[in-house]
């Protein structure tokens, strides 16, 4: 790919209007090889060659030295530098050497497992294994295969929600793998962070615990992203020591990061052009050269939005190509996902918009570019997501265009700031007494809980322990606390993810069948009566929500324009429970609840944006309770701000900003 050619036929364009503010060249890089301590079982080591998987790289040979002495590995490299060998190699190697070896795979995503899963019976069947030897246990495996995926899988892909919801509470029928487990591995660990990656953690540690009752003790191989505490958080994460291995000796293609900052249409109100319309012009521009390409956009409307606009670009300039570029986003029905994502690995697809549910490491084959949509709030997810092209050794684009906010348009005239500051620590806390109280329900559902019990959920247990047991929840008996009988199944009605824990069904009218599915906390402000709602670049109206039955019906249109909702958030302060000073300010933190309410939309036109009408909506409010910290503004400083004439509105914008 000649990059430079493209970047200099972009500039000549009649829509060019100076949007490249910087080039970051980022330069090629050759593989470093290294060996192990001793050689591979043969089969293992014949099956790799005969792949071309060998020379090992250095990573890869120190995370696999290290799993082979029996210690707990972290790797934390870039995108596509092979990590997926550091944990194959020694879960394979056991399980041809230890009859009975048992290995359980965490991914974040089915679609990760799915492909997973083709990878292994690619390179290791039928030549060293048995088709069922390796199975994905997800919410979409048929029922008539799960027994037997229990009975006889030796390699389990799953996701930490089936482990939490579906594996744990029924250990049990799961004791076969339990009991033979000898290795965990945790991929993509960067992804579990904040709520999320508590909850994962406390996951975790209730495994651990059931397999010190089948009388396993795993291995746990962990793989990340680049982030700044690999060790700090893997460790936080699962509870064990690891060692880490973050000296990444893959090769890679030079690359060109582009900064492209969206031209002013109103100088005077400092009003950029919209940075949907960038992508759809780098997007199309890229697919029309032939350039294997992969545009992210933040969420599922701006998705079906960038693909509406590029597909009917294309359709004015190269039909041909309309049918080589799609959409993928979460709310697809599985099969329509498997689809995509095989006929973009096969290469049918010249061109994906995607969310970030294609951030993570699915192989989809060799992309050439990358148009990111918007800053997607961290170091390491931008460059996970400029990581999804140039994963071979040649040449690769990936450009960031920005929004109009502050720290977009800062990115964009300090360039530097963004290509030299350090990647971000990723955060867990599986203490937090919310998060924690709950595990420990499941954990006593699936085992009554004990003083050693300490010894996985940390110094934390016996005072979230004992203030279950005062609401009635935990029973103690002879040393052991037993789950009320009041409480039946715990795990379904916590969702590790989100802070509602049902979907919503879109049903098309037309087809009488399920389009796909909501999560219930986005459904009023996507699925309300008069929405658009887009899928696969097709529209539909919503004529009727049904709130008893969370279903929306869903009848295909054709529009020029596309609806937002109108959304009022309202904070209750419940109890304040800490504050401190700092000079002139006070700061506090409490127990609050957050009610928002969605009270229209508004109908915007296609391309250009503009509103071209409004309707309000009656829709029940939605509240969920969580903990916030707010502070005071000292004496005087609105009116300060006022005599400066400075924003202060904006202000507080920056200021939100500078506490994420």
């Amino acid at each position: 790919m000649d990059t430079s050619g493209f970047l200099q036929y972009l500039t000549i364009q009649p829509s060019y209007r100076g949007q490249i503010v910087h080039i970051e060249h980022i330069p090629a890089r050759e593989a470093s090889y290294a060996e192990l301590d001793k050689p591979l079982v043969s089969e293992l080591q014949d099956c790799l060659n005969e792949h071309g998987l060998l020379p090992l790289y250095t990573h890869q040979a120190e995370a696999i030295n290290y799993a082979r002495q029996g210690r707990n590995v972290m790797v934390s490299t870039f995108s596509a530098s092979g990590k997926t060998l550091c944990y194959n190699i020694p879960v394979l190697e056991s399980i041809l050497t230890e009859r009975r070896s048992r290995a359980l795979y965490l991914f974040p995503t089915k679609a990760l497992a799915q492909d997973q899963l083709r990878s292994l019976r690619e390179l290791f069947c039928p030549g060293l294994f048995d088709v069922a030897d390796f199975a994905t246990f997800d919410g979409d495996t048929p029922q008539a295969e799960r027994a037997e995926i229990r009975k006889r899988a030796r390699v389990v892909l799953t996701n930490p929600d089936m482990l939490h919801v579906g594996i744990l509470p029924n250990h049990q029928s799961w004791s076969q793998l339990l009991r033979h487990l000898r290795y965990v591995v945790v991929d993509e660990a960067h992804i579990y962070r904040g709520v999320f990656g508590s909850h994962v953690a406390c996951v975790i540690r209730r495994l651990r615990r059931l397999c010190q009752l089948y009388g396993s003790n795993p291995q746990f191989i962990c793989c990340s992203a680049t982030i700044a505490n690999p060790g700090e958080h893997t460790e936080r994460l699962v509870g064990l020591p690891f060692e880490v291995v973050d000296n990444d000796g893959s090769p890679h293609g030079s690359k060109e990061f582009v900064l492209w900052n969206p031209p002013l249409i109103d100088e005077a109100r400092s009003v950029r052009r919209s940075p949907n319309s960038e992508a759809t012009g780098l997007f199309t521009e890229l697919v029309s050269h032939n350039i294997r390409s992969l545009a992210f956009a933040r969420t599922r409307r701006l998705t079906e939005l960038i693909y509406n606009y590029s597909r009917q670009r294309l359709a004015e300039t190269s039909p041909a190509v309309t049918k080589q570029i799609k959409p993928y986003r979460a709310g697809y029905l599985p099969q329509e996902r498997r689809q995509i994502e095989q006929e973009l690995f096969s290469g049918q697809l010249l061109g994906v918009v995607a969310t970030t549910a294609l951030e993570l490491g699915i192989d989809i084959g060799d992309l050439e570019a990358t148009v990111l949509t918007g800053y997607p709030g961290s170091i390491a997810s931008a460059w996970q997501q400029a990581g999804r092209s140039g994963r071979g050794r040649g040449k690769s684009l990936s450009f960031l265009i920005a929004l109009d906010n502050p720290l977009d348009q800062y990115f964009m005239r300090h360039p530097d700031f963004f290509f030299q500051k350090s990647f971000e620590n990723a955060l867990v806390n599986p203490s937090n007494p919310y998060i924690l109280k709950a595990h420990l329900l499941c954990a006593a559902w699936e085992l009554p809980l004990n003083s050693g019990d300490e010894d996985f959920f940390g110094s934390a247990l016996s005072q979230e322990r004992g203030e279950l047991e005062r609401q009635g929840v935990l029973r103690e008996r002879s040393g052991r606390w037993y789950l009320s009988p009041a409480i039946a199944y715990p795990a379904q009605s916590i969702n590790i993810r989100s802070t509602s824990g049902e979907n919503f069904a879109i049903i098309d009218t037309s087809t009488d069948s399920l389009l796909e599915t909501v999560e219930a906390s986005f459904a009023f402000s996507q699925i309300h009566p008069g929405a658009i709602y887009l899928h696969q670049g097709e529209s539909y109206i919503i004529t009727r929500l049904d709130l008893a039955n969370r279903t929306a019906y869903a009848e295909p249109t054709t529009v020029a324009y596309y609806t937002q909702a109108k959304e009022i958030t309202d904070l209750h302060i419940l109890r304040m429970t800490g504050e401190k000073s700092y000079g002139q300010v006070k700061v506090y933190l409490g127990e609050v609840e957050v009610t928002t309410t969605v009270v229209g939309f508004k109908r915007k036109a296609q391309f250009t944006e503009e509103v071209i009408g409004e309707e309000p909506l009656d829709l029940p409010p939605q509240h969920f309770p969580t903990v916030a910290l707010w502070f005071d503004l000292p004496p005087g400083v609105i009116s300060r701000l006022v005599e400066a004439q400075l924003d202060f509105a904006g202000g507080l914008h920056a200021t939100e900003h500078a506490a994420i």
